[in-house]
This record gives structure tokens, C-alpha cells and sequence, in this order.
């Protein structure tokens, strides 16, 4: 994740203490020395909807093979034995999963903090209620565009109405909600109104999501933006950015899975104001770019361990033979050694780009899906020019 509103301004949430500490890129297997990874787990694969770019291909039907109450509450120990940061439930669709507050429950007995990643649908006021009151942090609602967008991408219509009001309720009970959007073909010229939608509705938080070709989502890559309309649309998010800023009430708004956006940034504020870029540069430093393997991990319904949500072309292990802790330290494995060492595997564009510092290689999960895994990320949108000379 690249916080832009950190980058204007003085902001600073728990998320940018995981990314922006002056030691975070020095740990090989968490966000920094002493602690784990994030982990995002996805505690079903059953969904009520049927969205495109799904990287965890889920579907209607509850999968027999998923982790039951009994071991996910012994994955929830594990982790936090490991000292993760923060334990994001994600699906399918996770508010499906019946004991759903049993695992928050036991997760936050263990002093876990606990985010989730809902598509909004099955946020009724008793829900909320109850998220609020078992102590979860945040809660990340997707929506792909407008009304009609939105429910075309997503495979069901009222799906933006139903998602909306999920937003609306819980704002209205004091639960920390937010805006999470991939961005495509089908709605970037909606950018604008989607920022007046978060300002209507006073939504303090939103994250764009570069497009990943993994899971249904390596159906779409046609739906993929060209380099000139990505650069179009990072400049009107950190124009609608600033604009927050200067109204003197800041959003924290994030992109996501493309690090090219912080060298992006930081070209694009060295023209007016290089020592605003200077500091830019700084944090990207500290965050060091990509870190799948090392600072996120992903589990998956049935307790595999991947590098993260969208790298599922490579099996870590699986938590019902070896603990968590077992398999991301296994200093045997060739494939995590890679990652968290990528620099000296990297080829073409990436192994000579002047960003490989602040960006590390970007996603591999979108390399591989191009047909090599240490190639460029065909994802990156910078230049020949900007990539090279000097900084």
C-alpha cells in the first residue's frame, strides 16, 4: 500500500507506523524487526457475489476442505504467537463464515488487531452493531464504480445500494469504514464522482487497487488501463488528495499494488517542490518497495500459505501440516528466498530501473502472469526516460 496523503502531508496512521518506519525494510519475514507479517486470510470461499476480478476464484458453494472453528482458532494462535500486526478476514465473503464473531472473538483475546474486507452487501444494522462492540478495527467495503459499473462488475444487481447502505450504517454506529476500488477500463473516467461520492458521504478512507491478473482476474486483462490513462487517473486521485488537504480535512487515500505510483509521486512533485520530493523519496526508502513474502502473507480457506492474495501460483505450505511460523521461516524454501531477495533475479525493465530501491521489483504475481516471474511487471506505467538517469 502507497499512503499518498502521508506523502502531502504530516499524516500518520497505525497502517504507515507497518510501512514508514526506518527499519521496516530491514525484516526478511515481517513488517519490521519484531514483528510478523500482515496477514490476510480468507476464512471462506463462499461469496453471494460473482465479481470479476476475484483472485480467490469464489463462488456460491461452501467448500467442504475450509478450516474449521477448532483450527482456525489454532491458525489465530499461531499468529499471534508470531506477533502479526494486524489479521484481515477476508472471503469470499467473510460476513458468510457462521462463526464469524467466535473468530474475531478469539482473535481479539489474543490481542489481534482485526480489519475486514467485506463487499458491503450483508452489512445490516445488527451486524455492524455487533463488529463494533467485538473491537474490529476497520472495516474495507469494495465497490468498482457506480451503480450500474459497479453491479455489472460484480455479477449482481442493487449490489451498490445494498454496499452504500452497509457504509451508511456504519457510519451511524462509530465503525471505522472505507472504500476499496479496482481500478479498470470500466470505471476510471468515474474517479471524479467517486470522490464526490466519498465527500457527500464523508468516507475517511479509500484504496485503488492497480488491476492483478489472478484468480477470474486473468480473464480480464484487456481490462487493463494503457499507461497514458493509469498516469490520467493517479494524477486526478492526487489532485482530489491535495484537494482534501487543502479544505483542511484530509482522507487518508491509498493506491495499491503498484509501487510505480510512489515513483510516479515523486517525479511529478520534484518539478514543483523538491523538497516535498526529497521527503517522499525518504518514506519510500523506509517502506522498500514490494514486500510479498515479507511484510504481507495470504492464507487461504483450506490454511495454504501464499506471498500474498494474488501470487496462488505458488504453495508455501499448508497450516494443518506445519505451523505458520514453521513455513515462513523455512530458510530451505528457493521461492521465499527469491522474493525477499528478488533485486539480484529481477531482469529487463526492473533489474535496471533507477526506482528498484523504493519499488523492488513491484508485483511478481502480474510477472508471472505475463509469462515470467522475475521479467518487468507489465502493471509498471513509467517511461524508459523515467526510469532511467539519475535521481
Amino acid at each position: 500500500m502507497f499512503n499518498i496523503t502521508k506523502m502531502l502531508t504530516e499524516f500518520n496512521t497505525y497502517g504507515d507506523q507497518l510501512r514508514y518506519d526506518k527499519d521496516c525494510s530491514k525484516s526478511p519475514i515481517g513488517t519490521r524487526p519484531g514483528l510478523g507479517p500482515v496477514v490476510a486470510w480468507n476464512i471462506n470461499s463462499q461469496c453471494n457475489l460473482n465479481c470479476k476480478h476475484c483472485y480467490s476464484n469464489s463462488t456460491a458453494v461452501k467448500k467442504d476442505e475450509t478450516l474449521n472453528t477448532k483450527e482456525a482458532f489454532a491458525l489465530i494462535d499461531q499468529l499471534a504467537n508470531f506477533k502479526v500486526p494486524v489479521l484481515l478476514l477476508s472471503g469470499g465473503e467473510p460476513l458468510l463464515r457462521p462463526d464469524l464473531f467466535n473468530l474475531i472473538k478469539k482473535a481479539k483475546s489474543r490481542n489481534l488487531r482485526v480489519v475486514i474486507s467485506t463487499n458491503g452487501t450483508l452489512l445490516i444494522e445488527k451486524m455492524v452493531e455487533q463488529l463494533k462492540s467485538l473491537g474490529v478495527s476497520y472495516i474495507g467495503i469494495s465497490l468498482d464504480g457506480l451503480e450500474a459499473v459497479n453491479d455489472q462488475f460484480r455479477g449482481k444487481n442493487g449490489a451498490f445500494n445494498a454496499a452504500l447502505d452497509g457504509i451508511r450504517i456504519c457510519q451511524k454506529h462509530g465503525q471505522k469504514v472505507g472504500l476499496r476500488f479496482t481500478i479498470n477500463q470500466d470505471n476510471y473516467q468515474q474517479i471524479d464522482e467517486l470522490f464526490q461520492l466519498i465527500e457527500k458521504e464523508n468516507i475517511p478512507r479509500i484504496c485503488f487497487y492497480h488491476l492483478v491478473y489472478s484468480g477470474r482476474g486473468e480473464n480480464i486483462k484487456e481490462a487493463e488501463l494503457n499507461n497514458l490513462d493509469k498516469k490520467m487517473t493517479i494524477d486526478k486521485i492526487i489532485d482530489w488528495t491535495q484537494y482534501f488537504i487543502d479544505q483542511g480535512d484530509p482522507r487518508e487515500i491509498l493506491t495499491v499494488d503498484n509501487h510505480a505510483d510512489g515513483a510516479y509521486l515523486y517525479l511529478k512533485t520534484k518539478e514543483n517542490d523538491p523538497e516535498q520530493a526529497e521527503y517522499i523519496y525518504s518514506q519510500l526508502l523506509k517502506s522498500g518497495g514490494n514486500r510479498s513474502g515479507s511484510a504481507i502473507a495470504n492464507i487461504d480457506h483450506k490454511g495454504d500459505v501464499f506471498a500474498d492474495q494474488f501470487s496462488r501460483f505458488r504453495t508455501l505450505g499448508n497450516i494443518r501440516e506445519n505451523k505458520f511460523s514453521e513455513i515462513w521461516q523455512d530458510q530451505n524454501n528457493e521461492f521465499l528466498n527469491k522474493m525477499r531477495n528478488r533485486k539480484e533475479h529481477l531482469k529487463g525493465r526492473c533489474a535496471d530501473c533507477r526506482f528498484l530501491e523504493i519499488c523492488n521489483g513491484n508485483l511478481r504475481a502480474r510477472a508471472y502472469a505475463a509469462d515470467d516471474l522475475w521479467g518487468a511487471d507489465p502493471g509498471c506505467y513509467l517511461s524508459k526516460k523515467e526510469i532511467g538517469g539519475d535521481l
